[in-house]
């Protein structure tokens, strides 16, 4: 498997499995927060993200939120409304935050799972710390002006590859 390859291709968070995870031995899940669990041009995760996250963790799921955004307060924030746990200025693709949390949940690699929506930096970064990757679409197109650009050669990297709706 390619370093840009994601193990799945899922159309948003809410709609991943959480009882395959739980079968697959998975017990950690880390969400990027950006376009993943929170819109980019909203402050709060929609309904049914927040109803997917309290079913994971009901399910004995440790959640743990890992996000490149350097506004600490606003992660933060957003990690206190979800009950997660947080990292931010995780430096994605780089896999040293991925490996923090870990560390936070107690699991190893192999009981992890790292959700977002970025190929170039979340799924990266998951392949390169030697855990299992769920690409999810965007929850919106408002992106930083930099992601746009990477969305671009995104889009071409993903031509061929079935996302699971």
């Amino acid at each position: 498997m390619s370093l840009f390859s994601p193990d799945r291709y899922v159309a948003s968070v809410d709609r991943i499995d959480l009882d395959d995870l739980w079968r697959r031995d998975k017990r950690a899940i880390l969400l990027d927060r950006d376009n993943t669990l929170v819109p980019r041009d909203r402050a709060t995760a929609p309904e049914e993200v927040a109803a997917w996250l309290d079913r994971a963790r009901a399910m004995g799921f440790r959640l743990c939120m890992v996000s490149n955004n350097w506004h600490r307060d606003e992660v933060m924030r957003s990690a206190r409304e979800l009950g997660l746990e947080a990292i931010s200025h995780a430096m994605k693709p780089a896999p040293f935050a991925l490996a923090a949390g870990l560390k936070r949940t107690g699991v190893r690699k192999a009981e992890a799972v790292m959700v977002g929506d970025q190929l170039y930096t979340d799924v990266w970064a998951g392949n390169l710390a030697g855990i299992d990757t769920i690409l999810v679409k965007p929850q919106t197109t408002v992106d930083l002006w930099y992601t746009q650009i990477f969305r671009i050669f995104e889009r071409r990297a993903l031509r061929g590859l079935t996302c699971e709706e």
